[in-house]
């Protein structure tokens, strides 16, 4: 069967000597793995294409019995300038890409998240700061999106302790934001270390008690490294 969605790239490895298999978030049928035919040739435009954190629109190949699919056309539906240009939006979009990864089951369509992860990655390529506002909130929707919404309220979660959201004003504020579908980006917050440590501690037990393999996220640990 021939379909056509748009799709964000979550990550990529060679297959062969000169195809690669993309693992994609589809706007309407959740993660796929595809095999692109040549995209490692070098006159090949699909190399340019499936690259992690691009926005596509593509046609392809769907069997539901087979674990890999295959592309038929694939394009360009935005580009990045400021994200590519920055190291530190780079570092935040592939945490967005490896947190997508691993919270979203295969062929589980989800077009609200598809479309929160898609206007994150809008918000770092316009914003000039508050990446990290962006991340949180993502790390919110997914939660939300995928049947977790957070209650603020709850001192635990199976038996596995919460941490204090509210341990500072500007934490709650932040939080309060994000019940509301805002970002709190527009609050124009200075929020200290230990404001950012409340929201990202909160968040990240979350992310863990609901989700395997989120104990680590080499991305987030690469930014902890790098932007200290």
């Amino acid at each position: 069967m021939i379909s056509n969605s748009n799709a964000i790239v979550l990550k990529r490895f060679p297959y062969g000597e000169s195809s690669i298999i993309a693992k994609c978030f589809v706007r309407n049928r959740g993660k796929l793995s595809f095999i692109v035919h040549g995209a490692r040739r070098k006159k090949s435009s699909r190399s340019a294409h499936f690259q992690p954190t691009n926005c596509l629109d593509i046609v392809y190949y769907y069997k539901p019995t087979k674990n890999l699919q295959t592309i038929s056309k694939s394009s360009f539906t935005n580009t990045w300038k400021h994200i590519s240009q920055n190291f530190k939006k780079i570092s935040y979009c592939m945490a967005l890409m490896e947190l997508t990864d691993k919270c979203l089951g295969d062929n589980d369509p989800n077009d609200e998240l598809f479309d929160e992860l898609s206007k994150a990655l809008f918000s770092i390529e316009n914003n000039t700061g508050h990446d990290n506002l962006t991340f949180w909130y993502y790390q919110y929707q997914i939660l939300a999106k995928l049947g977790f919404k957070p209650d603020f309220t709850q001192t635990d979660v199976d038996n596995t302790p919460l941490p204090n959201p509210f341990q500072s004003a500007n934490s709650k504020k932040i939080f309060n934001s994000f019940e509301e579908s805002n970002s709190g980006i527009d609050k124009n917050l200075t929020l200290t270390s230990k404001d950012r440590s409340i929201i990202a501690n909160y968040l990240n037990t979350c992310l863990r008690i609901h989700f395997e393999g989120l104990a680590k996220l080499k991305s987030l640990e690469f930014i902890k490294e790098t932007m200290n």
